[in-house]
């Protein structure tokens, strides 16, 4: 063998080792990377191979599935009162992914979590049937938030301060996600991703917004849980007007004629007092302010119930007057409805806490459990004493205050509105919060519910608490007690 045909073979040779050294490496380090890539055809064609499982609410199916005509997806998602219930499920699309319950528990819904295979299923890779995932959302509840809030831009939670379990999820407007279900919805797609009013934005649980007066319940609880004041019948050490500290601003009522120079906690909890809590803010300063917003919730960068929710908002670094005006609920503070349900739910269950979820059971085709989520152990945010005490002064707000809409025969309600500013310098119209809870006189079955109204159309003079956001409150409320 001649010089250049030994050299031809040992090239050759090396070649064929290098290409097997790379089939190697492939086949046995990077297969599940490539497998699990989500640009992976076969992925999105196994997910859609079968009907998926169901997202259910009160022992109904919201979601189906469709066969499909043509191509290599076999099913694609189908939604029962897609708009009611898209801020609950979220989207499953053969383009563009999925989100929320849908994308948390995929995996499941489309059969190829190994918890539903049998030991040859998982050697094999064969693709087993899907379970489903039970939430705990009450559709009387939900369709009661949804069709008040009508075509309002807003949102609604509805949560058993007992057991934690959120019973409605409300963000309007909203959007059908079978628009988006297929591979051919990119009309759909652009139209709600470039639409100003944001459908597909969970306003529930995604945005926090300033919650204006109803944070009031937080500094009321900070100021009795340190000792400030002994009741909320006790006179506050506020004057009127009240000028916020190293300025000459000066924190004006909305209602001038209020009794709220030195009122106590309860009437400026009844006629939304801003000098009152400005100053309680002031008194208490930053750091306790912000410990007892804590153990409320905010600043809980974590908060999955299981979608994970946006972070509500105490700030930590301001001066004296920007601490003054976290009073009122604005400065940086911000908060979900979620929050603002939460606040309520604690004070509701006697200044217990439990962990809010919306998904009590994940199951497998046949109904076994594979992951249950109970009704969680409850975390003490504030004292019995001083949760009775401000139960007590939101029912005065309800009864003969500033929430009189959210009134509900028959059962004790107790609640707080806000009106928080808008935009630079208050020029936008401002949000309309309102934050409650009810218990029935008979059954002692309680609700908590927060609401906010971003936009409903009014005048600027029409917007309160009371006028848009109470009263979907007390529909909602209603509609758990019954």
């Amino acid at each position: 063998m001649n010089k250049t045909i030994r050299r031809t073979a040992v090239f050759s040779l090396l070649l064929v080792f290098a290409l097997l050294l790379r089939a190697t490496w492939v086949q046995a380090y990077e297969a599940k990377a490539l497998a699990d890539d989500q640009h992976n055809r076969r992925n999105t064609i196994a997910q859609y191979a079968q009907p998926l499982g169901d997202i259910v609410v009160a022992g109904s199916p919201v979601t189906g599935s469709q066969r499909t005509e043509g191509g290599d997806l076999a099913y694609q998602r189908t939604y029962t009162e897609g708009a009611l219930y898209a801020p609950v499920t979220g989207y499953s699309s053969q383009a563009y992914g999925a989100t929320q319950l849908e994308g948390i528990y995929g995996d499941v819904l489309d059969g190829t979590d190994n918890r539903l295979k049998n030991p040859l299923d998982v050697l094999t890779g064969k693709q087993a049937p899907p379970g489903d995932v039970l939430t705990t959302i009450d559709p009387a509840v939900q369709k009661a938030g949804f069709e008040a809030l009508g075509g309002k831009k807003g949102a609604a939670v509805a949560i058993d301060p007992v057991t934690g379990r959120i019973l409605a999820v409300v963000s309007t407007p909203s959007y059908d996600p079978s628009r988006i279900s297929g591979t051919t919805d990119g009309e759909a797609w652009r139209q709600l991703t470039e639409d100003e009013d944001q459908p597909m934005l969970n306003r529930a649980l995604r945005q926090p917004l300033p919650p204006g007066s109803t944070f009031k319940l937080v500094v009321a609880a900070a100021a009795l849980e340190d000792g400030w004041y002994s009741s909320v019948d006790e006179p506050t050490d506020s004057p009127q007007p009240y000028t916020l500290p190293n300025t000459r601003t000066v924190l004006v009522n909305e209602n001038e004629s209020a009794p709220c120079e030195n009122a106590t906690i309860r009437t400026a909890l009844r006629y939304s007092c801003n000098n009152v809590f400005g100053r309680m803010a002031e008194q208490l300063g930053k750091d306790k302010l912000r410990a007892t917003a804590e153990k409320f919730g905010f600043n809980d960068s974590e908060q999955d119930v299981p979608v994970r929710a946006a972070t509500s908002v105490y700030p930590s670094d301001m001066d004296e007057a920007q601490t003054a005006l976290t009073g009122i609920g604005q400065f940086e503070v911000t908060a979900t409805p979620l929050q603002m349900a939460m606040v309520s739910a604690a004070l509701a269950d006697d200044g217990l806490m439990a962990s809010p979820h919306m998904v009590s059971k994940v199951v497998d085709a046949d109904g076994n459990t594979l992951r249950e989520y109970p009704d969680s152990d409850t975390e003490r945010i504030v004292s019995s004493r001083t949760a009775e005490q401000l139960r007590s002064a939101m029912v005065t707000v309800v009864e003969d205050g500033t929430g009189s809409n959210a009134r509900i025969d028959g059962a004790e309600v107790g609640g707080k509105t806000g009106t928080a500013q808008h935009g630079e310098n208050n020029s936008a119209t401002p949000y309309a919060w309102f934050t409650s809870y009810a218990e029935d006189g008979g059954s002692g079955t309680k609700v908590a519910v927060a609401v906010v109204v971003e936009d409903s159309g009014a005048a600027r003079s029409e917007v309160s608490g009371n006028g848009l956001a109470a009263p979907i409150a007390a529909k909602m409320m209603r509609a758990a007690l019954a």
